[in-house]
């Protein structure tokens, strides 16, 4: 098996720090995960981009994606470090483009960069954003990103949209990697969000698919590629999955339990990695075969530590 594993560090936003009281306690939580995930050979960590807890907003601590990003990278030496997206309609893409610069600085070089059209009505309202309708997000994340590459690459950025203005922005330092930060967009739609995967695009990723699904999407990038002249295989296909591993099966449904909200089917073992370490590594090939390259799971009891060890020993090697 060559897939490469990333794991989303615990937060909060998923009720996964509740019981810890002090807000310190609960970060250095987030950096003991983050450690454990570079020493046991994870090849990358991730951040999600929310405000509130879900499945409802609650007074539970949920850490700042951006903010923490930073913060873990200075924690960490060798694991990469990204978001699991970042809501491009939290912050102004020019402002974005150059906080990524300066993370993929402070982290040497570490820094993948996630981003999505955004979804969480709730958050929006309640931070003072407004929320246009999927259409007009989706036409809000093809601007962004043609901002953030030129800011990447321009001395002096220029951009006239619909939605976002930049005259001559400069943006320096731009970041380590070259000839970019690899630019990720996260989202399944396959008539614009697919598309600008191949557009624009370093990574994609999509989550909570059976098999099928899979390849299925796989199969729209490669013919958008096709349609603009772009090399498929240029695009890094990283899959996203909850994750419930146990020593038995049954304690392992039961971890799952928490997964119909983001699984309304039902179908955990498939749309999921559920069960045993021997039957998640059986669903890990079939997801090699339909096509990705890089698994990130997240597990719900990551703060405790031993699940993590338990997928890092029993399906990594």
């Amino acid at each position: 098996m060559t897939l490469k594993f990333g794991l989303l560090v615990p937060q909060g936003w998923r009720m996964d720090l509740v019981g810890i009281a002090d807000p310190v306690e609960a970060y250095e939580t987030m950096t003991r995960v983050a450690l454990l995930a570079e020493e046991l050979g994870f090849d990358s960590i991730w951040l999600f981009d929310h405000f509130h807890t879900v499945p409802r907003p609650t007074q539970e601590v949920t850490f700042e994606c951006w903010t923490s990003t930073a913060a873990l990278a200075r924690d960490t030496k060798r694991v990469r470090i990204g978001q699991m997206v970042t809501c491009n309609g939290y912050r102004n893409p020019a402002l974005l483009a150059k906080m990524a610069s300066t993370v993929d600085v402070l982290s040497h070089g570490r820094l993948d960069f996630g981003i999505g059209s955004g979804w969480y009505e709730h958050e929006y309202r309640a931070y003072g954003y407004e929320y246009p309708d999927a259409p007009e997000r989706l036409r809000h994340l093809r601007e962004a990103v043609q901002i953030i590459l030129k800011m990447w690459s321009e001395e002096e950025a220029t951009f006239e949209g619909r939605y976002y203005h930049v005259r001559g922005a400069i943006n320096q330092p731009k970041g380590v990697q070259k000839p970019h930060i690899p630019l990720l967009i996260g989202g399944g739609g396959e008539q614009v969000t697919l598309k600008l995967v191949a557009q624009y695009a370093d990574a994609c990723n999509v989550g909570h698919l059976d098999n099928e699904g899979l390849a299925h999407k796989f199969d729209v990038i490669r013919k958008h590629c096709e349609n603009i002249g772009r090399d498929y295989h240029e695009i890094r296909r990283n899959v996203l999955f909850n994750c419930a591993i146990a020593e038995s099966e049954e304690e392992a449904l039961q971890k799952a339990e928490v997964f119909r909200r983001n699984i309304p089917s039902g179908r955990l073992r498939e749309q999921g990695l559920v069960g045993t370490p021997q039957s998640i590594r059986k669903r890990l090939q079939e997801i090699e075969q339909a096509g990705a390259q890089e698994v990130i799971i997240y597990l719900p009891d990551a703060a405790q530590l031993e699940s993590v060890r338990l997928f890092a020993h029993e399906c990594m090697r």
